[in-house]
Parts: C-alpha cells; structure tokens; sequence
C-alpha cells in the first residue's frame, strides 16, 4: 500500500530538519508524498520542491495558518496552494508580522522575570525560520530552564501559563479564503487537540464548512483509534475529505516520526487521489 503524510514541517518555521532533509527522510521512509505545511509560511516549498525532482517522493505545496475561533487558537491547512500567490503572500506577511508582536511581548516577559532570552536564541542561526512557541522551548530548553520541551510548553508556554501570549486575532474565515484564493485545499488540522468535545467539534467543523472548508484531518499523531474512526464518521457525514498526517517536527517533537507518527500512523495514498478528484471537479 502507498502512503503519504500531508503534515510535516521544517526549517522554516519549527521543525528541526531542512526542507531538503524532510524530503530524503520520506524517500527513505518509503513515502509516495508529502505535504511540506510550515506555520505562516511557504519559504521552505520551493526548496523541497527542487528536493524532490530527483526523487520518487513527490511535495504537495502547503501552509498551516493559526487562527482563532471562540477565544481558541486552532489551525487550519492549505493543500495545493500556490505558494507564489501574490493575495497569499500578503496575508502571510501580515500573520509574520503578528507572530513577530506576540513574540515580543513573550520575549520581554520572560526577560522581566530574570531568564537569559534573546532574539537570537529563539533563530537559533536560522534567521528565514518563522518563530513559533516551539522556538522558545528549543530555547529554554538549551539554557537549562526546563529539562524537555514538553515541560516548556506545560510550564511557561500552553494558554493559562505565565507567558503564555494571545496573537491578534485572525479568523478562520479569513484564513480559508486565504487558501482558496491561491488555489489551495483547506483542511482542519487535528480537531481533537481543541479539547471542544464531539457536539462542539462537529458545530465547528459547520461552521467552517459554511466558510469554504473541504477537508478533515481524521489521522493525526495525538489521535487514538477510536477518535480517528468519529473523525472519519464525521468527515463522510458532511461532505469533507479525508486526510492525515504525522505532523512530524524532528527533533522538535522527537517521539513522532515522519510517514508513521508514533508508529501506528498509516495514510493511504488513496486519500491524496481523493483531494485531487475533490479539486478537479470543484
């Protein structure tokens, strides 16, 4: 069986492997493709593109935009977007720089309060990468302040915690037609991780559908089998496609390995063909 992952990241925002380096490990992974789905960001697509010429693994051109909706930070994904759209590169130019003001703010906090942080250790000598809360982990983590990422994200980083800093605010709404205004494929990406509970899960996923979305994100890393099949019932229920990936990060996230997650991840590329079809037939 052939198999996929359409949710990896890189380099250019908080994966710890170059686009090149994702590309050759899903060569080696005995992948068919992947979808290269950076936070804000497409500069790492051109790169993994050139990568995989040479190879069998194909790249599907992607993005994952955070968004809010009812005061809760979800993420939305772009398959098949053209990452040279002017309209799209707009709107991630305006996302960086919200990302950049609420990295501020998070940098100055934890300054007030005595940690060693600067600017330069969150870019960690990648000054093209789209910082994320994942970068201030790497950092704290380096420095000595916690003894794993997760520990980070529980004590400082998650929503609730002290430094903890709410971007300004960008809609779903906008973040789909973003997506479809270059081409692209929207998907809601991992909707168990919301924590909204199955009634209000399926309200969103209404909600979203009503905005342009096209497709759900039933395997995912963080889900057991059970949500994978109500994710999967929910999908076919309203009309979505159905997709899947690792979310793989590297090093940042070294338990979730590309193509298999934690190891039980299986992404059939019968999924992918059915993304395309949704596409052609509009």
């Amino acid at each position: 069986m052939k198999l996929v992952d359409l949710h990896v990241h890189s380099t250019a925002s908080d994966g710890s492997l170059t686009p090149t380096e994702v590309v050759h490990l899903a060569e080696e992974a005995g992948l068919t493709a992947i979808a290269l789905t950076d936070h804000d960001t497409v500069s790492g697509i051109e790169e993994a593109l050139d990568a995989s010429e040479p190879l069998a693994v194909s790249v599907v051109p992607g993005v994952e935009l955070s968004c809010f909706y009812h005061d809760k930070e979800i993420h939305i994904l772009g398959l098949y977007i053209d990452h040279t759209d002017p309209g799209l590169l707009k709107f991630l130019a305006e996302a960086a720089g919200k990302r950049s003001r609420r990295n501020e703010t998070m940098l100055q906090a934890f300054r007030e309060d005595g940690f060693d942080l600067t600017m330069d250790d969150l870019i960690c000598e990648n000054a093209d990468t789209t910082i994320t809360r994942a970068h201030f982990a790497r950092a704290l983590l380096k420095k000595g302040y916690v003894t794993s990422v997760d520990q980070a994200f529980k004590k400082y980083l998650s929503p609730g915690c002290p430094y903890y800093r709410k971007r300004e605010l960008i809609t779903p709404e906008e973040s789909i037609h973003a997506i479809r205004n270059a081409g692209g494929f929207p998907v809601l990406a991992h909707p168990c991780q919301y924590k909204f509970g199955w009634k209000e899960t399926e309200q969103l996923i209404l909600t979203l559908k009503e905005c342009g979305l096209r497709g759900l994100e039933c395997f995912h890393s963080s889900n057991n089998q059970s949500e994978s099949g109500k994710l999967r019932s929910l999908a076919m229920k309203h009309d979505l496609a159905i997709t899947g990936g690792s979310d793989f990060h590297g090093a940042t996230k070294p338990d979730i390995k590309i193509g298999v997650g934690r190891g039980g991840l299986r992404v059939p590329a019968l999924y992918l063909d059915t993304i395309k079809l949704a596409m052609f037939f509009g």
